[in-house]
C-alpha cells in the first residue's frame, strides 16, 4: 500500500514539475511573442529594463551577488550590487534578441557601410574558412555569444557546435530548432557529444566550445583566484588532433551594436613529454575568460553557479 501511494506521489510530482515547465515556457514565449510586434530597438530596450527590474527579486539574484562577491571582494557591495542589475539587463536584451536576430544580423563581408554588426578578426575568419587542418573555437557567456555561430555560418565555416540545452524541454525545443536554421551543426551536450566533435575533427572540420560552465567531474582550476572545476573536453580534443586553436568573443555595444571578435590562434601548454598539458590548458583558458569578464563584467551571465555556491558557502 505504501509502495503504491509513493509511486502515484511521484507520478503526481512529475506531472505538476512538467505542468510547471510548460507554463514559464509558455510565459515566456508570450513575452517574446508579443515583443515581437514592436520595431526592434524599443523592444530590446523594453526587455533591457524589465528584466533589471524583475532579474533582483528572482531567487537566482542571491546567487548573482554571491558570484560577485566572490570574483570581486574589493568592490563595494554598492557597485556590485549595480553590476547584478546591469547583468540582468543584458540577459533581457539576450532574450529578446532572439526574437529579431534575423533583423540584427546585417554583416556581409562585402558590405561597406557599418551595420549593427562589425567583426574583428577577419584575417583569423578567412585563414578558418581556408583551413585544411581541425580547429576549435572557444567562446564564454559574454554579450550575445549566439552571434559567434552565425557569423561562422556567413563565413561558411564549417563548424560543429556543442550547447548545453536548457533545462526546460519546452523552452530547449524551441531554441534548439532556432539555432538549427541559422547556426550550423548544433551537438548537445551529453555523454556521447565527446565523440560527435571528435568525429567531426577527425574529418578536418571545426569546433565551437563554450568552456565558462561549470563541470562536475572537471578539473580543479581557479577563476578569479576561487576554486573551480572546468571541463578538459578542449584540452583533450587538441591533443588527440592537434588542432588549432582560436579564442573568440561578443561585446554589446551602445545603440544594439555589436562587436565579434576572433582572436589570433593561441599557443597552449606542452608537459615534458612535448604532450599538450590539460591542467594547464584548463588554467589558461579561465585566464582567458576572466580577461574578458574583467573588461564588461555586466555582460557575463553570473546566475550560472560557476563556483558551486553549496561548496563555498
Amino acid at each position: 500500500m505504501n509502495r503504491s501511494i509513493k509511486r502515484h506521489a511521484r507520478q503526481f510530482a512529475f506531472r505538476l514539475d512538467n505542468l510547471r515547465q510548460w507554463l514559464n515556457a509558455t510565459i515566456a514565449f508570450g513575452f517574446l511573442s508579443v515583443l515581437k510586434l514592436f520595431p526592434a530597438d524599443p523592444a530590446i530596450r523594453f526587455s533591457d529594463r524589465f528584466a533589471r527590474l524583475v532579474g533582483p527579486l528572482t531567487p537566482r539574484h542571491k546567487l548573482v551577488l554571491h558570484n560577485l562577491a566572490l570574483a570581486y571582494p574589493e568592490k563595494p557591495e554598492s557597485e556590485r550590487r549595480e553590476i547584478a542589475t546591469a547583468s540582468w539587463g543584458h540577459i533581457g536584451r539576450l532574450a529578446a534578441e532572439y526574437v529579431f536576430l534575423d533583423q540584427l544580423f546585417d554583416y556581409a563581408p562585402e558590405r561597406v557601410e557599418p551595420g549593427r554588426i562589425e567583426v574583428s578578426g577577419i584575417d583569423e575568419f578567412m585563414e578558418l574558412h581556408d583551413h585544411k587542418r581541425p580547429f576549435i573555437v572557444f567562446t564564454a557567456h559574454t554579450g550575445n555569444f549566439e552571434l559567434l555561430a552565425v557569423v561562422g555560418a556567413t563565413f561558411g565555416l564549417n563548424v560543429t557546435s556543442l550547447f548545453r540545452p536548457p533545462n526546460n524541454p519546452y523552452v530547449a525545443e524551441k531554441i534548439i530548432d532556432f539555432r538549427k536554421e541559422r547556426m550550423g551543426k548544433l551537438v548537445p551536450s551529453h555523454a556521447g557529444s565527446s565523440f560527435a566533435l571528435a568525429r567531426q575533427l577527425e574529418r578536418g572540420g571545426g569546433v565551437g566550445i563554450l568552456v565558462d560552465q561549470k563541470f562536475r567531474k572537471g578539473l580543479p582550476t581557479k577563476f578569479f583566484g576561487k576554486d573551480v572545476k572546468t571541463n578538459p573536453l578542449l584540452a583533450k580534443l587538441v591533443r588527440q588532433f592537434d588542432c588549432d586553436v582560436f579564442p573568440a568573443r561578443c561585446i554589446r555595444l551602445p545603440n544594439n551594436r555589436f562587436r565579434l571578435e576572433l582572436e589570433p590562434k593561441i599557443t597552449l601548454p606542452r608537459n615534458e613529454r612535448g604532450v599538450v598539458d590539460i591542467q594547464q590548458t584548463a588554467h589558461l583558458l579561465n585566464e582567458k575568460v576572466e580577461t574578458w569578464v574583467r573588461q564588461y563584467p555586466e555582460q557575463w551571465l553570473w546566475y550560472h553557479d560557476r563556483w558551486d555556491r553549496r561548496r563555498n558557502s
